[in-house]
């Protein structure tokens, strides 16, 4: 009967027990994870107090990155993969269960043509005037490398962005603020010129968010360093998304107040 064929389809589906096991143990290392802050391989790691074979699955198929398997030692953590994320996060949309707020309520992709003018009406709300990317500029960092301009979107709205130029120099200048010319697509460094964030959008992680799935992306495009320049205080933040001090200007920039301020150089190793 049409009921019995229904039925046996919903059997030979069924997962074993040692592939819900794995599956479920992904989620949990993916639903539990958290930032590393020692600039190991990966970006993000979870505590393995789950089954020992099937952490060592994950890792055979390289969801995971587990250091005590691969280089032997006392590790109690496990690094979650980029593969691995992408492969709990569907299975948390088959299974119905809700992921972090911001992975549910943005989205992340790469910039139109058409949204120039948005996006610069956003960076004159997070720079100061001197600072901000005029609409002619955005237009043709747009134009010039929009596979490095990423926007995080919600209902319609940009809510923030990051973007950048690649080349093989490394030494961040000021003309790659104002020249898209300099972009080479071939570059295997990433000078970031703006990291945005509408007001309305702030304190919620996604800041954070963006930085990352920005590193993801360059990641797979064989870039090798994301390279910045900031002020002292925005120095803390950026280290909690992985950058490193590499170097340091003093009276780099000088205010309307008159007062003169230093410049940081900060790096991201990208890593695969």
């Amino acid at each position: 009967t049409r009921e019995d064929s229904d039925e046996e389809n919903r059997m030979s589906e069924k997962k074993t027990r040692q592939e819900a096991i794995d599956e479920l143990t992904l989620m949990l290392l993916y639903l539990t994870r958290f930032p590393d802050r020692e600039g190991k391989r990966y970006d993000e790691i979870a505590w393995k107090n789950y089954d020992f074979d099937a952490i060592d699955r994950l890792d055979e198929q390289e969801l995971i990155f587990n250091p005590k398997r691969r280089t032997g030692g006392g590790y109690k953590y496990a690094y979650m993969t980029e593969t691995g994320r992408a492969k709990a996060r569907e299975l948390l949309q088959e299974m119905n269960i809700a992921d972090y707020d911001i992975l549910e309520k943005f989205e992340f992709r790469y910039i139109k043509p058409e949204e120039a003018e948005e996006a610069a009406a956003i960076e004159a709300t997070c720079f100061p005037p001197n600072e901000a990317c005029s609409p002619k500029s955005m237009r043709e960092r747009i134009a010039a490398a929009p596979e490095l301009f990423l926007i995080a979107e919600e209902d319609g709205i940009i809510a923030g962005f990051l973007n950048g130029i690649s080349t093989e120099e490394k030494v961040f200048r000021d003309e790659f603020f104002t020249d898209a010319s300099l972009h080479d697509r071939a570059g295997t460094n990433v000078m970031l010129l703006g990291l945005d964030v509408r007001p309305e959008f702030r304190r919620r992680g996604l800041a954070t968010e963006i930085v990352q799935r920005y590193a993801d992306m360059a990641a797979k495009t064989g870039r090798k360093q994301l390279i910045l320049t900031c002020l002292e205080d925005k120095v803390c933040m950026y280290r909690k998304m992985g950058f490193q001090i590499t170097g340091y200007t003093p009276g780099a920039i000088r205010l309307r107040d008159g007062r003169v301020l230093g410049e940081y150089k900060m790096v991201r190793e990208i890593r695969r």
